[in-house]
């Protein structure tokens, strides 16, 4: 017996299109695979004008989006932000209806508060098109992995960082150059902070940690560092030492202690993460038992986030038909950790580009300081020289180390950059040995 269930979209942009539309293509696909009918009910925005290049029924277009909640069985929220969508699924919650969001910023945010909202109203909040688009990497970690504890995840989870960095490498473009080519082609955004400083990613990864390890994190305690700073010197270096530069976030227990940071990281060029180019994300999972599962796609655009909302409401469809709400938890407590590691805490292997004077002594004195600190250096190269206006020479020196702790690397670098013969700051990249 097929089961209706009447949809309500509130934000009827770019993703909120993307949900009517696939409800409208491929609904009695749907139906035929699930015995559940998603019944478009209604459509509430500010603006219900513009040319979405959809037909839709007037009659269930509306600017009131509490009377569409009163009248729907289950809300898609697609409106973004962080103030007015948090209203609309309380507001929803609170009339025990399912909601499905893509909104990643608000659930890093304030996950904890609407998951609270959500048990105690005994509805749904599902949210796979919040992190990575179109790849199911929500639905892996609360159901598919259920049975391990996660090692580890690595993500590249924002096509446009990658986008430039894949042009960047394969065709000398500087960061500058891309940047606005991404923007012309609607890549990147007119104002691309959030993308290219790192907190989109950081955002998903908020989302993933919390799924893995069982405390909804949020994002204050996420390191985040973006692509501002990579120049095209960084990346011909990396590639000659068979690594590839790609904004990483990295969450991952050792020794009981969780980590989760975002920062450009060297990954070799062999790894299957080092080979996610362009515009497409990829997440690697590893699990004590399954061991590494790689979840790959298109992390962003209209069709693959409407693909994973309408997935999402198949899910709310069936829980609704069998009277199992709350069937999956939105959020998974995993097994216990001792801390959450700052920053400073870590340890790791690094990449340094120092540019120096050549002359005697130049080497003994920056492998003292790294002595001084316990770094010890795995790869020691010396790059081509490039003369000065005082008839010295400019040399980049390209260091490789072993695992270092971080403050100890911040603390060599300090003193590096003190040494007369350092003609710029010390360039850093982080390595991880997938």
């Amino acid at each position: 017996m097929v089961k209706e269930v009447k949809i309500g979209i509130i934000g009827f942009g770019t993703v909120g299109a993307g949900v009517a539309e696939t409800i409208l293509k491929n609904g009695d696909v749907i139906a035929r695979r699930t015995g559940i009918k998603l019944i478009l009910s209604g459509i509430a925005d500010i603006d219900l004008t513009s040319n979405r290049g959809l037909e839709i029924d007037p009659d269930i277009l509306t600017n009131d989006y509490r009377q569409l909640i009163g009248k729907v069985d289950a809300v898609v929220e697609t409106v973004g932000g962080t103030t007015t969508a948090k209203n609309i699924i309380l507001e929803a919650l609170g009339n025990c209806k399912p909601v499905v969001t893509a909104n990643k910023a608000l659930l890093a945010e304030a996950g904890e508060e609407l998951f609270a909202a959500a048990e105690s109203c005994e509805a749904d909040i599902y949210y796979e098109a919040s992190v990575a688009g179109g790849i199911p990497v929500i639905k892996a970690l609360r159901e598919g992995l259920v049975a391990n504890r996660i090692k580890s995840i690595y993500g590249i989870m924002n096509g446009t960082c990658n986008y430039i960095l894949t042009r960047m490498e394969c065709d000398g473009v500087d960061f500058a150059t891309v940047l606005n080519e991404a923007q012309q082609l609607g890549y990147a955004e007119k104002e691309p902070s959030l993308d290219i400083d790192g907190y989109d990613t950081a955002h998903k990864a908020a989302i993933l940690a919390s799924l893995a390890y069982g405390r909804w994190f949020g994002i204050k305690p996420v390191y985040v560092e973006g692509i501002r700073d990579i120049s095209l010197l960084d990346i011909k270096f990396a590639a000659e030492l068979g690594y590839r530069i790609k904004l990483l976030a990295i969450i991952k227990q050792v020794d009981g202690d969780v980590q989760i940071r975002v920062h450009p990281t060297l990954v070799p060029e062999t790894s299957m993460l080092g080979n996610i180019s362009n515009v497409f994300n990829g997440v690697m999972i590893d699990g004590d038992t399954v061991g590494e599962t790689l979840f790959y796609g298109r992390g962003a655009g209209r069709a693959a986030t409407a693909s994973a909302v309408v997935a999402d409401l198949v899910d709310v469809g069936l829980n609704l038909k069998f009277g199992s709400h709350r069937r999956v938890p939105a959020f998974r407590i995993g097994p216990q950790y001792r801390k959450l590691l700052d920053i400073n805490e870590i340890s790791t292997r690094y990449y340094l580009r120092i540019q120096v004077k050549d002359h005697p002594g130049v080497i003994a004195a920056i492998a003292e300081i790294l002595t001084n600190e316990n770094i010890s250096i795995s790869s020691f190269i010396q790059r081509e020289a490039q003369e000065l206006d005082d008839n010295f020479a400019n040399v980049p020196l390209l260091i490789l180390t072993h695992h270092a702790q971080e403050k100890q690397m911040k603390a060599a670098i300090s003193e590096l950059e003190k040494l007369d013969f350092v003609c710029d700051k010390v360039k850093l990249f982080r390595i991880e040995d997938l």
